[in-house]
């Protein structure tokens, strides 16, 4: 068995929390093995998070692209544009070779609103170098990235603070 780098594809999908926390967590292990992580978001991008702080004060690349949540926008236009600029930064990274892993935080909505095509994705991620590790986060991921992914995992919740109108933590979901 070779010890070189099999880059696989990752993706963290279903209606749970967690799918970004847990992605997170693999790019602080990755760290700790000493491979170059970048990690872009499609989505967050306004608010003051717990994990960009954190992000900064360990060195991880972190690079908020979006401006919140599209289906609360004003300018889906705008949105459209910011999300073209994020998957070309994204692609970029990709294709590199610089990077061992890359996630694309929040990407499934970005693909599934139909702002970066589908096709284009996998595209890039079939072409990535051989040792390109990339993640995929986000509801409801599109069958044609499940179907090239080599883990998939499904967060499915079952209880949430906010169906009892607790609003979100901070330090737990920020």
């Amino acid at each position: 068995m070779s010890d070189a780098p099999h880059g696989l594809i990752l993706v963290n999908t279903g209606n749970g929390k967690g799918k970004s926390t847990a992605a997170f967590g693999v790019a602080f292990r990755a760290l700790g093995q000493g491979l170059t992580v970048s990690i872009i978001q499609f989505i967050k991008g306004k608010w003051k998070t717990g994990e960009l702080e954190t992000a900064r004060r360990l060195g991880l690349e972190m690079i908020p692209m979006g401006k919140g949540f599209t289906w609360e926008s004003k300018n889906i236009e705008e949105d459209k544009a910011l999300m073209t600029q994020a998957w070309a930064v994204a692609s970029e990274k990709i294709l590199s070779a610089r990077y061992d892993l890359i996630i694309l935080d929040e990407i499934n909505y970005v693909l599934g609103y139909g702002y970066v095509p589908v096709d284009e994705v996998i595209g890039t991620l079939q072409s990535r170098p051989s040792h390109v590790h990339v993640m995929l986060t986000g509801r409801n991921a599109p069958e044609g990235i499940v179907s090239i992914a080599d883990c998939v995992t499904e967060m499915r919740e079952i209880k949430h603070p906010y169906r009892k109108g607790i609003p979100a933590q901070r330090g737990i979901d920020f």
